[in-house]
């Protein structure tokens, strides 16, 4: 049996799981009751005399991590009223549902209490019912905000799944590559970042350096196959006066102009045999040694390298070294073609279209559902850089604010794909009657398959271009009976 008193009622084990709800009131006949009445209804509850002693309570429950759901708490009060408790309380509340009591109740002193972070009043004296209506109220309004908090959580997790530094995606393919980008981003480890030419390999790389303890020093990135051999030992060294002809001053090499930071070295396997040699001593060492300079130096850079040939196929073909392959891989990220992840096209090219309107002071809104069908069919052999250049030159053909199928036809590889024939039942010509109704169920039929078949059945990309929600496009299939 429960051992019940008004100073501090039942067992503790009994209560752990029980909302927590405090009376204040000077009355303590009314203590007694309110105490009775809100332990009936499932409360672990708690009295106090006045504001002051409800303050200390209050401070006293948050600190041990149990602080109270609901408080009942009367305004006229001596040593400290209500409203003061209110003041007095304002950073303690938070969390807390406060129900404020008079008998001497007026609108005026309802509303200030409600300005000072009451949620609800009540006039005294009140029957049972008023106070469990309340307190159901106030439970309801905690399982709300708790909702609410949760909802916010979960959307600031799916939105932080999806993104890594100033780089968005909707896929699963992405949503991958982001998560060892962030571990990646952690450590010093050297990076190998792979995948076709136009994947994005270089913004990752810039998000790695931006997201690590690095972020304040320099990212140096430089083309491998854009140096010629000759002068590759100088670029990544520096050289000292008098090393060569035409060394007339001391010159920093690229690993200096890193110092602390991070290196990016791209097309990683266009490096000559003779300068891998070179390299991998610098990535074992951590020294480096200028060109006509007698002693080495230590160096402080993060390497992070990237390509798009498949260096294991390199180094059986003799083109790459072998250890200065596994000294690279460390870490190695692999990013996914456009064509395996064109739920990212809508998103890709919200950016672009965004950034070029700011370029060339155009308002485009939108991408027509015909050019967007256009562009889940073409394969994009030239990945995002291509979509950007597509983007780029249709904002500039563009006479009206949205893009068109024609504004994308003059591209390398990229033709409109004409819209295939849609069965005979769809077709409004074979009609039988005059029905609004039956010619707009029909329309719509033509239109699903045709979105279906202009993306291969992929029901997510033909919602998109129907501009209707997934759901909506799930019940109209099974409405209109489509088997594709």
């Amino acid at each position: 049996m429960k051992k019940i008193n008004h100073e501090g009622q039942v067992d503790m084990s009994e209560q752990d799981n029980k909302k927590r709800l405090l009376v204040i009131d000077d009355e303590e006949n009314m203590r007694h009751m309110l105490f009775s009445m809100v332990t009936q209804y499932g409360y672990q509850t708690e009295t106090a005399a006045d504001g002051l002693e409800g303050l200390e309570k209050v401070e006293q429950a948050r600190s041990q991590g149990r602080p109270f759901d609901v408080i009942l708490c009367d305004i006229k009060m001596p040593n400290m009223d209500g409203m003061s408790f209110l003041k007095a309380g304002k950073d303690l509340l938070t969390g807390s549902t406060v129900v404020v009591m008079s008998a001497y109740g007026t609108i005026d002193s309802a509303v200030e209490a409600m300005k000072l972070g009451a949620y609800d009043y009540i006039s005294k004296p009140f029957k049972a019912d008023e106070i469990k209506l309340v307190l159901e109220k106030a439970s309801e309004r905690e399982k709300l905000k708790n909702e609410n908090l949760f909802l916010k959580k979960r959307i600031k997790t799916i939105e932080s799944d999806y993104s890594f530094n100033d780089i968005t995606a909707k896929s699963k393919a992405m949503k991958d590559v982001f998560y060892l980008a962030e571990k990646a981003a952690r450590f010093t480890t050297t990076v190998l970042i792979t995948g076709g030419s136009g994947t994005g390999k270089e913004l990752i790389a810039k998000g790695i350096h931006l997201m690590s303890d690095r972020a304040d020093k320099f990212l140096v990135p430089v083309n491998c196959g854009g140096i010629p051999e000759n002068l590759m030992e100088s670029e990544f060294f520096g050289y000292k006066k008098g090393a060569f002809t035409d060394a007339k001053a001391d010159k920093k090499g690229l690993f200096e102009e890193a110092e602390g930071g991070t290196l990016f070295l791209d097309e990683i396997g266009e490096l000559p045999l003779s300068m891998q040699v070179k390299l991998l001593r610098v990535l074992q060492e951590n020294e480096i040694r200028a060109v006509g300079e007698l002693k080495t130096r230590k160096i402080n850079v993060r390497v992070i390298a990237a390509t798009a040939r498949n260096l294991e196929d390199e180094v059986q073909k003799g083109n790459f070294r072998e250890d200065l392959f596994y000294r690279l891989n460390v870490l190695s990220i692999k990013l996914p073609p456009l064509k395996d992840r064109r739920e990212d096209i809508p998103v890709l090219c919200e950016r672009f279209m965004d950034m070029f309107n700011l370029r060339f002071g155009r308002h485009i809104k939108s991408i027509s559902p015909a050019a967007m069908g256009l562009f889940y069919s073409h394969d994009w052999p030239g990945n995002i850089r291509e979509l950007e250049n597509a983007i780029e030159r249709a904002i500039v053909l563009a006479d009206e604010d949205v893009l068109l199928p024609e504004h994308f036809t003059g591209l390398s590889h990229v033709e409109p794909i004409p819209l295939k024939d849609t069965p005979q039942d769809g077709d409004m010509t074979n009609l039988q009657s005059f029905s609004l109704k039956t010619a707009k169920e029909a329309l719509e039929r033509t239109m699903i398959i045709r979105a279906l078949r202009e993306t291969n059945g992929n029901r997510t990309h033909a919602s998109r271009l129907l501009e209707i929600s997934h759901p909506s496009l799930l019940s109209k299939i099974k409405a209109y009976d489509i088997d594709l």
